[in-house]
Formats: C-alpha cells, structure tokens, sequence
C-alpha cells in the first residue's frame, strides 16, 4: 500500500518544509542532517532559504506543489511555527493540498488537536529505536488513538535497521493507517556516526546500507499497508520528478527539460539588436543585464555559421538557487 502523501511524492509533486533543526527528545545516531539543517532554526521550503511566508508559498507555487510534507528536527518543537505554515498552506492553496508531518515525539492531545486545526492531514510517528518491540501499553499506542480522535491520519515512519512485527500488530489492530520503512541510508550528517556503529555502504550505492534489507522484506514486506521506500526510489523517482515538475513551471520557451528535470538553455554575450537582426523571435531569447539567454540550438546553429562570435550552453537546476550542472564553451 502506498499513503496518499506518499503518491504525491512519488509523482515529485511533495514539497519539503523544514521547519526547525533541533531535536531535544535525544541524538540518533543514524539522524541524515547535515551541517546546515542540524541545530538550527532555520526554515528551508525545499532547497530555499525561508525569509518570508511569500517564500514558502513561491516555492510551492514553483513545483506546481500537490501538498507539502513537514519535517525537521522535531516539527512539535517548534508548534507555533509549524502550524503558522500548516494554516498558509490550507488558505492559499485549498483543503486538497495534502500535507503529513514526520515526527519523533507523542506530543500529546493538545498538539494533535492543533496540528488538526491548522490543517495537517496525516501524521508519521517515529518512535525512539530502543523502544522498537516495547511500544504496547505506553503512549506510543495512546498517541495513535488520539491522533484519530483528533482528525489525523496517524502512522509510523521508521528507518529500516531490522525488522520489527509490532509494527505489523499496530497495523491489524487498526490503530496505524499504514508503516513506511525507509531504506537505512548514509549521508554526509551520518556517515562517521554509523561506521563507528558497524554499518557500511552496500557495494555500487551511494547512499544504501548494507543489511538488512531482505530480512526487512522477508518479515514485513508482505503486509498490503507496508511499504518499503528504496533509496534509489528516493533519489531516481521522488527528487527527480520534483525537478521536472518545477522545471516544467518555470520553463521558457526556448529552455529544454532533460530526463533528469534540468534546464538547459544557451548564453552569449551580443546584444538583442544583433539577434533581432538574424530574424530570432523574441521568445526565443531574454535578455539579462550582462549576457543574453537563448535557445541553445539556434545559438549553436549562429556560432557554427559565424553570426555570433562566442557562446555557452548552460544546463542548469530549476531550483530557487538556480544551481549549474554544466558549461559547454561554443566558439
């Protein structure tokens, strides 16, 4: 089974909303935060920089966003704040934009009656790993029933370290919706952490460790409401179609949209009059205060046949940074 929230992920059409960068309630030692989202309070709407709430809603109106997941640190921690976004997002874009929660702590009735109210529709409980096997009976299971009670969708999130079939009885119990078990990942924010636990990367990936996996799969996998989110999914399916998605958003028409949801586009360093002069449509080109922006074949096609001197083909993220693959020199 695959969660509404986790559809829309897949289709990349989920935007990420940090919302804060502690987390009190203890210091996991495969926690994947690196350097600039670790202890900080900081909010970034996917790659950007949060400054304003016209930030937040650009860049959800940039990916074309079909909801939005909220994640941390501990999101509870910082309630006030991520309510604030729960409720701009709901009024700017409508009850159909799907918003779930990733969190480490219960939190309580309180929280989950405001999280409801401001507009959160599902919420993914990660329990503290040393109480995996022990959760029945402590508020690990009340929380669920109360989140329910409140209005949410409640859930479990965990990272896939082993296998653990209490999370299957919560399932058949009726008390969680559904259990999404990431594949163990290491990442630049855990890497030295989780050799010094014993973990290493499986051998040709990046990200994966190597495990347990197929025990995970073995004990788990069969159940309909579990679902086990590989890191190559993450990585080849999730972040890539979010990118096509804003790529597609922001594409002008002379911009190309690879496989890989990047923009590729020529520059040079002539003036409109100069290409007005060659009869290039005023679509196909926009002029910048240093260099001129252009359709990349009819840039090469210029250069080849020696109109324009000198030129690039800039291949380009769509992301708010605007970060470049790559420069291809045309001459």
């Amino acid at each position: 089974m695959i969660s509404k929230g986790c559809e829309q992920c897949a289709k990349g059409g989920k935007m990420v909303l940090f919302v804060y960068g502690y987390c009190d309630q203890r210091d996991c030692f495969y926690c994947p935060l690196g350097e600039n989202r670790k202890n900080v309070t900081d909010v970034y709407a996917n790659e950007r920089l949060v400054e304003s709430d016209d930030d937040v809603l650009e860049e959800a109106h940039r990916m074309n966003a079909l909801g939005t997941s909220i994640t941390g640190g501990e999101p509870q921690e910082a309630l006030d704040r991520t309510c604030h976004y729960l409720s701009l997002l709901k009024d700017e874009f409508g009850e159909d934009h799907h918003t779930h929660l990733y969190t480490g702590i219960t939190g309580g009735r309180e929280n989950m009656r405001r999280l409801s109210e401001a507009g959160l529709d599902e919420i993914r409980f990660h329990p503290p790993y040393e109480l995996w096997g022990d959760l029945h009976g402590t508020e690990w299971e009340d929380i669920l029933h109360i989140a329910r009670e409140e209005g949410l969708t409640p859930a479990f999130e965990i990272p896939g370290i082993r296998a653990e079939e209490e999370f299957l009885e919560f399932l058949d119990e009726g008390a969680a919706e559904f259990c999404n078990i990431n594949e163990f990942e290491m990442s630049d924010g855990n890497y030295r952490r989780m050799q010094e636990q014993g973990y290493e990367l499986q051998e040709g990936h990046m990200s994966a460790v190597d495990g347990s996996k197929e025990e995970i799969l073995d004990a788990m996998g069969d159940h309909e409401r579990v679902y086990f989110c590989t890191s190559v999914f993450k990585d080849a399916a999730q972040h890539r179609n979010r990118l096509k998605r804003m790529a597609r958003t922001i594409q002008r028409p002379f911009d190309e949209v690879t496989d890989d949801g990047t923009l590729v586009y020529g520059k040079t360093w002539v003036g409109s009059e100069k290409l007005d002069a060659l009869g290039v449509s005023e679509e196909f080109y926009s002029v910048k205060s240093e260099h001129v922006e252009v359709a990349w074949w009819l840039l090469e096609e210029m250069i080849e046949e020696g109109d324009v001197p000198e030129g690039e083909i800039v291949e380009q993220y769509p992301t708010a940074d605007r970060t470049v693959v790559e420069r291809t020199p045309l001459a």
